[in-house]
């Protein structure tokens, strides 16, 4: 019963982590559009740069 305990507790934290890094990269590049289509534009009218791409 403790084996099957184990590796039932292994298999938990496999799937945990990866749902942990799909989430990490939907943040990572839900915050990179943030920054380049909302951010990015006002400052570079400001400094009189255009865009930063």
């Amino acid at each position: 019963m403790l084996k099957e305990f184990k590796e039932f507790a292994v298999r938990g934290n496999v799937v945990d982590l990866a749902v942990g890094v799909i989430i990490g990269g939907a943040f990572g590049k839900v915050v990179s559009s943030v920054v380049n289509d909302i951010l990015m534009p006002p400052i570079g009218k400001l400094t009189g740069r255009g865009e930063f791409q």
